[in-house]
């Protein structure tokens, strides 16, 4: 039970910073927040997706990329161009860490407004950070597992922001429904999407990038937008205009 209990915990709490901090915020500025609070996200992400962290830099100006060259060959990752989800996945990495370290190309547009703390995220990616954590889960296995395929759930959280990624960049683009005629192949994976915190609503998304709530039927619940309501009215975050 403490396993699972774990498991659970890292799965939605990654997942969580991922979809709210990364994904909304950084990089599509769906809010704005100060400074401060900023910085306590980036806090936060670095404990919650532990080995698996992403810099809200590069991830943003990555996924800005995406949304604007969707399904082209300058996707970043798109199951188009690739024959399995994992050679999709290691483009995705090699690009990612270039964005990281400056190396690739990147249009000053994309960059526009994408938080940066550089020398956090230094701290935060490095191997031996990284390495840290995964002892961190062995360790925490190794006291509480009573069974030994559990030790099998250790790699899952060491790669769990990439084990998030795959299901909304391959399977989203694959596998699901459309409520909307878009330009690229991106579909809604799951009519109730508790397993992905709403970004299972992949193909609402695309249509409507800037719509904090990824939900669009009556029965397409967002579980994170009570949330950023939440922190609008405690001004931890201010939505946009439109969307306030």
């Amino acid at each position: 039970m403490v396993i699972l209990a774990f498991f659970v915990a890292h799965w939605y709490l990654s997942l969580f910073t991922q979809t709210f901090f990364h994904h909304r915020y950084s990089a599509h500025k769906q809010f704005t927040m100060s400074r401060f609070w900023e910085k306590t996200f980036f806090v936060l992400s670095f404990i919650f997706q532990g080995s698996s962290y992403l810099s809200p830099y590069a991830y943003g100006i990555m996924h800005r990329m995406h949304h604007a060259y969707a399904d082209t060959e300058k996707d970043v990752h798109s199951p188009k161009y690739d024959s399995n989800f994992f050679s999709m996945m290691w483009r995705t990495k090699l690009i990612y860490e270039d964005i990281f370290t400056g190396k690739f190309p990147v249009e000053e547009k994309f960059k526009k407004d994408v938080p940066e703390w550089h020398a956090f995220d230094r701290i935060a990616s490095h191997t031996l950070t990284r390495a840290m954590w995964v002892g961190v889960y062995i360790a925490f296995y190794a006291v509480f597992a009573t069974q030994w395929w559990m030790f099998l759930l250790v790699p899952i959280h060491a790669v769990m922001g990439p084990f998030h990624g795959v299901i909304i960049n391959w399977f989203a683009h694959k596998y699901g429904y459309t409520n909307f005629k878009v330009k690229d192949t991106s579909k809604n994976l799951l009519p109730i999407d508790i397993l992905m915190l709403g970004e299972g609503f992949h193909n609402n998304h695309h249509k409507h990038a800037s719509r904090p709530n990824f939900g669009v039927k009556w029965f397409e619940f967002d579980p994170i937008y009570p949330i950023i309501l939440f922190f609008n009215k405690v001004n931890i975050i201010r939505l946009n205009k439109a969307h306030a």
